[in-house]
């Protein structure tokens, strides 16, 4: 599987991935985490312009997308109900989906995060039992909950 930067002609595509992605999460019980619409063309634009959203592909297909973002993330700047692990500099991955077509998406996003930077924060919903079971798999600790920007709540973990 290989990584490339996303360019703003993998949109459609992309937007397909998350359409898959949302279609799975109704489908394992988990139907609130980003609704029907998340995320919105502006976020995908956001993300590609920020140069820090990524595809993964396997025989030149577009399979799965994240992003990748180095630095201070807002939303963990307050972690209830526990603490981060340390207060290493850090990247957070955002947005990881796929299209369910091959295995590894996951690992995959980790073995290029690891390339890049030490320490990774990710959050996931309470309902996406998949989600949390890849995020321990890979080896993230539960550190506490954090509050997206619209105020819903998530488990956040860190690797390192």
């Amino acid at each position: 599987m290989t990584i490339r930067q996303a360019t703003e002609q993998d949109i459609p595509q992309m937007k397909e991935i998350f359409a898959h992605a949302r279609a799975f999460m109704v489908k394992t019980g988990n139907p609130t985490q980003w609704g029907d619409d998340y995320p919105c063309d502006e976020l995908i634009q956001e993300d590609i312009n920020n140069a820090d959203c990524f595809l993964c592909q396997e025989n030149n297909e577009i399979v799965g997308t994240f992003v990748l973002r180095g630095g201070n993330d807002p939303t963990y700047e307050k972690i209830y109900d526990g603490a981060w692990s340390n207060d290493n500099p850090y990247a957070t991955i955002h947005r990881i989906a796929s299209l369910g077509k091959v295995k590894g998406i996951f690992e995959a996003c980790m073995d290029f995060a690891l390339r890049h930077y030490a320490t990774i924060r990710i959050d996931t919903h309470r309902d996406n039992q998949p989600m949390q079971n890849a995020i321990r798999k890979a080896g993230f600790t539960y550190c506490g909950i954090i509050y997206c920007w619209d105020g819903s709540e998530r488990l956040a973990f860190q690797y390192n």
